[in-house]
């Protein structure tokens, strides 16, 4: 491995970024944390501070002058997601960034139930013809949220029926994710299924919440159109109800629910499980 280069990280006040940008810290390498609010980057040793935006194509070109690697959290979800995705990647070509590790989403594909990995998947088609290097982190959906699924009658709603998932905890994502900042040529062109040590169904997080907390946690699988109307009174707008909605319908897929050692590979360790990041986090 030779000299490490100069790494640019988004989404550095962030959950996932900030992540990210403490382990390339403990690796003795000093990031270059972009972000909208700069007063609210991790204050590491070293670390360089640069405002952007993703809606802001020269701003970001000039945060990113000098970077050779830049970790690229997902912007925003909204209807101008790909917009910015697009804008930012050209912003990150046009200041010479010649390798970019992107946060994309597990079974990203032009037609995955899921409707935002969608998106994910048009951003690495975009990246791959960007001329630039690439790597793709496709996560699965996080650990970190699976204590936020339930409403507050104990009660995880949605039409999953008996699919399966592997969440991964946030933590493992950012091991990973520092790993290959670190080493970027070694991953070149590669991609990468971030996912925990468990496929699991939402009954089995329901239990494994229940067991870890002072709730008792159930799942009740919903139809489609229970699904709709039970968030109806969020009045989200139709795209957010679709992507909400197609969370469960993407387990009930079971396109999401083969175990991947990827973290392990990457890292040398392997990832925790739904229970021990409970455990942790508590």
């Amino acid at each position: 491995m030779g000299a490490t280069p100069s790494i640019a990280v988004t989404g550095s006040t962030g959950a996932l970024g900030s992540l990210v940008a403490h382990q390339l810290a403990h690796r003795g390498i000093a990031p270059r944390l972009l972000a909208r609010t700069p007063s609210k980057a991790p204050g590491l040793p070293l670390a360089e501070v640069r405002q952007f935006d993703y809606d802001d194509q020269s701003a970001s070109a000039e945060a990113l002058d000098g970077a050779e690697v830049l970790f690229m959290v997902s912007a925003p979800e909204g209807p101008q997601r790909m917009d910015l995705h697009r804008s930012f990647v050209d912003a990150a070509s046009k200041a010479g960034v010649k390798h970019v590790v992107y946060t994309s989403f597990s079974a990203a594909a032009p037609e995955a139930q899921f409707t935002l990995a969608r998106e994910h998947y048009a951003t690495e088609q975009y990246l791959e013809d960007s001329g630039m290097r690439w790597t793709f982190l496709r996560d699965s959906f996080y650990q970190d949220l699976m204590p936020h699924l339930a409403g507050q009658d104990g009660v995880i709603r949605g039409p999953a029926g008996e699919g399966r998932f592997v969440p991964v905890a946030r933590a493992d994502v950012a091991r990973a994710a520092a790993a290959v900042l670190a080493d970027p040529a070694e991953h070149a062109s590669a991609t990468y299924e971030l996912t925990g040590p468990q496929s699991l169904d939402l009954a089995d997080v329901a239990r494994i919440l229940s067991e870890a907390g002072d709730q008792r946690i159930v799942f009740h699988n919903e139809t489609i159109d229970e699904a709709y109307a039970s968030r109806a009174a969020f009045e989200a707008p139709d795209w957010q109800l679709d992507a909400w909605v197609s969370t469960y319908t993407a387990i009930a897929s079971n396109a999401m629910s083969k175990v991947s050692n990827h973290v392990e590979i990457i890292t040398g360790t392997p990832p925790i499980s739904l229970e021990e990041y409970l455990r942790t986090a508590s």
